[in-house]
């Protein structure tokens, strides 16, 4: 059946700030209490998703969270009105309040895992949103990550949404990030790959000593069982954990995938003469690895340049591209590396170049906002066609974040009462463009 990959980015939200919150994120940490600007980043993600819709790709836009997440506030014990609620927080938990505020659900990469329909029995597509129990900022995306998405995909015809995996660090699900789909057509039965950072149930294998496994091999599986897969067309990878040390929290900070071709840091996975094989045993002989050894790119380039943390598109055209952060091109090795990559013809035609300066400072690259979604023509014309990029939402959209969006914003600014109103404001208007109906909390 014919089908295409489209890509849902994450909309920065109007609290977009660096506050250090992602341990184990070594551009977050870097960044700590540095200036943000909201606007910039919005319209630099915008831009991005704009210039793929214009290459002919389906692009599609997930509304932000809530921020400051009130609700959460109160439910750890902040009383009174909205505005006492953020005063309280300011001054006995800033650090919390500012976990209240974070952005980060713009990493849409990490919003859910997706099984288009030709791989699960039900032939339907199946979305469960990530718990991400690792950071206390991100576990409390998943709720409303799940109104976003069934407001999205919402024809039940098509799509199945589960909720997220019980929420406790056995079961630690970081979503797409960890996940990639490789396939000849997207409309025929895949291979999914499964990646880990460590066995919740079992000492007997390795973890990292320094930053956080934050993916679990149980949450995989139960993911595995929750879609229906073929156990036949799935692998199992568990990451390194030498370089989860050196901050490869996730496994699209370290390899990227796109129909039968993977490519990936030598030090990606912990055995990866194992992983290729079963990879090319499920693909076929002719399955393209495209392994960075060490030697032309380091694994502190490759975190600080984002290499990997890359979009590996199929256009229309029936090129092959590679979408990087203008990070890449300002490292003199990795960008050796990558113009050799094209020359020698290896599966990569030419790459495109973004500045996403905003999202790299806080640890987030071209992969990390973006969440894949196989779609066939008629599951296509079942999404909710508010949320499609083209050049009116493209227009109203920057109109919007001009209305509504601060151009700068620090963790001191996050105790501001008026910045609840403002993101209300912002959120309330973009149900509208979006056509979402009433998805967030203030709204019920």
């Amino acid at each position: 059946m014919k089908a295409l990959e489209a890509n849902f980015d994450g909309l920065v939200g109007p609290t977009h700030n660096y506050s250090g919150l992602s341990f184990g994120n070594v551009a977050s940490e870097i960044n700590k209490d540095a200036p943000s600007n909201p606007k910039q980043a919005a319209k630099q993600g915008l831009a991005k998703m704009k210039a793929l819709a214009d290459m002919g790709m389906v692009q599609g836009v997930l509304a932000p969270q809530e921020r400051p997440d009130i609700k959460t506030l109160r439910q750890l014990g902040f009383t009174g009105s909205d505005q006492s609620v953020i005063e309280q927080a300011a001054k006995q938990a800033p650090k919390v309040l500012a976990a209240c505020c974070s952005a980060s659900s713009m990493w849409t990469a990490n919003a859910a895992t997706v099984s288009p329909s030709a791989d699960t029995s039900d032939e339907r597509v199946h979305f469960t949103p990530a718990n991400l129990t690792n950071k206390f900022h991100r576990s409390i995306e998943h709720e409303v990550t799940g109104r976003i998405l069934k407001a999205t995909f919402a024809d039940s015809k098509h799509f199945v949404h589960h909720p997220a995996l019980p929420s406790v660090e056995h079961f630690g699900d970081e979503g797409a990030a960890n996940h990639t789909r490789f396939c000849r057509e997207y409309g025929e039965q895949g291979v999914e790959l499964f990646v880990y950072g460590r066995h919740a149930f079992d000492s007997r294998f390795p973890s990292p000593k320094k930053f956080p496994a934050r993916h679990t091999y149980e949450a995989c599986e139960a993911v595995i069982r929750l879609h229906h897969l073929d156990r036949n067309n799935v692998v199992l990878a568990q990451q390194n954990p030498d370089v989860i040390d050196q901050g490869v929290f996730h496994n699209d900070v370290i390899a990227v995938g796109n129909r039968d071709i993977l490519f990936c840091h030598e030090q990606a996975f912990l055995n990866r003469h194992g992983v290729y094989e079963e990879l090319i045993d499920k693909m076929g002989d002719d399955f393209n690895i495209i392994e960075v050894p060490t030697s032309a790119v380091s694994v502190d380039d490759a975190v600080s340049s984002y290499l990997f943390n890359s979009q590996l598109l199929s256009l229309p055209s029936g090129e092959t591209i590679l979408v990087l952060p203008d990070e890449c091109r300002e490292n003199g090795k990795v960008w050796t590396y990558v113009q050799q990559l094209v020359a020698e013809n290896r599966g990569v035609d030419r790459v495109e170049v973004f500045d996403l300066k905003q999202s790299m400072a806080n640890g987030g690259g071209p992969a990390c906002l973006r969440l894949r979604v196989v779609l066939t023509d008629e599951e296509r014309q079942a999404v909710n066609p508010a949320t499609l990029m083209n050049d009116r939402l493209f227009e109203r959209l920057n109109q919007w974040v001009d209305k509504h969006y601060r151009d700068k914003l620090t963790e001191v600014d996050l105790a501001d009462p008026k910045l609840v109103d403002e993101s209300r404001s912002a959120l309330d208007d973009l149900t509208q463009i979006l056509s979402l109906g009433a998805i967030y909390p203030f709204q019920r």
